[in-house]
């Protein structure tokens, strides 16, 4: 046996020759195909098989076929090839200008707060780009290849995707004042459990609740809504309408508490945090277009 070294797994070269014999079936098609003469293939598969004394493929005067070996060898080739063509591709755009159509998709209220902003700086600093996005509540499937890129607020779930943390968010308790004026003293969570609620069912559980202070115990309560809706605008709009009490995420009331339309309520108790994620669908690289996009996001915009 021939000596080996880290060079021979280096070669794509030869990788690449073999998996196109698999591919085709035929050393004169792979030689076609790679743009080479069937016996430098031939030569380069044969001293693959040489240097590790295994047959890789069988070989009559009409085909090729892979052998028990082969047929194994051929997965992990395809794999390192797939990945090797996608770093030269991601490599290449790195000095591309950002170009095409971005397709996202974003919650509607994050969305409407900051994505659209985001987009609508995007589209002025990179002309050549466009931008089309799907802003619901319903996450969108990534792997369904309908988007490049996915803004997820709160705690992620597909363990599958690839994902960048581009900002944070808290939990706060809100009501309107003149509400909160009315209704029963408050202080503290278990307080809220008499009365009137308004739950956000695009929440996993929108009925229970955690809350934590520095100096006691924490304290975990079951509301009993008043109203369910199933998106955070119109949860915003029935507490700014004094139907209740409800926990909205910091970037959605930040402007109600400013202007006193909407009061924190607890606030020295705390609810938890969640993360706010650019999310890319697996082993695949990311066009200029989209780091580009989730660099301005990190820069201008979240927090």
């Amino acid at each position: 046996m021939e000596a080996t070294d880290l060079s021979n797994f280096a070669n794509l070269k030869r990788l690449a020759y073999f998996a196109a014999v698999a591919e085709t079936g035929s050393f004169t098609a792979a030689a076609d195909r790679l743009g080479i003469t069937k016996a430098v293939v031939s030569q380069q598969v044969a001293r693959l098989e040489r240097e590790f004394r295994t047959t890789l493929l069988t070989r009559t005067t009409r085909k090729v076929a892979l052998t028990a070996a082969g047929k194994g060898f051929y997965q992990r080739c395809a794999l390192i090839l797939k990945e090797a063509s996608d770093a030269f591709e991601e490599l290449a755009e790195v000095a591309v200008e950002p170009a095409g159509t971005l397709r996202l998709t974003a919650p509607l209220d994050y969305g409407i707060t900051t994505i659209v902003p985001a987009i609508a700086e995007f589209t002025r600093r990179f002309p050549q780009c466009k931008v089309d996005a799907a802003l619901s509540d319903q996450s969108l499937d990534l792997m369904a290849g309908q988007v490049e890129l996915a803004i997820r607020v709160g705690w992620l779930t597909d363990l599958h995707l690839q994902a960048r943390q581009i900002g944070t968010f808290r939990q706060l308790l809100v009501a309107a004042p003149g509400w909160l004026s009315q209704s029963a003293r408050v202080t503290a969570p278990k307080d809220i459990e008499a009365l009137p609620f308004v739950a956000n069912t695009a929440l996993r559980d929108p009925t229970r609740w955690s809350f934590s202070h520095p100096a006691l115990e924490p304290q975990s309560v079951v509301v009993h809504p008043c109203i369910y809706l199933d998106a955070t605008l119109a949860v915003r709009e029935a507490v700014r309408q004094g139907a209740g009490l409800s926990i909205l995420p910091d970037y959605m009331v930040a402007q109600d508490l400013a202007d006193a339309s909407l009061t924190h309520v607890l606030p020295e108790w705390a609810l938890p945090s969640g993360g706010i994620h650019a999310v890319f669908p697996a082993s695949r690289f990311r066009p200029a277009k989209v780091r580009a996009f989730v660099d301005l996001l990190q820069e201008k915009f979240c927090h």
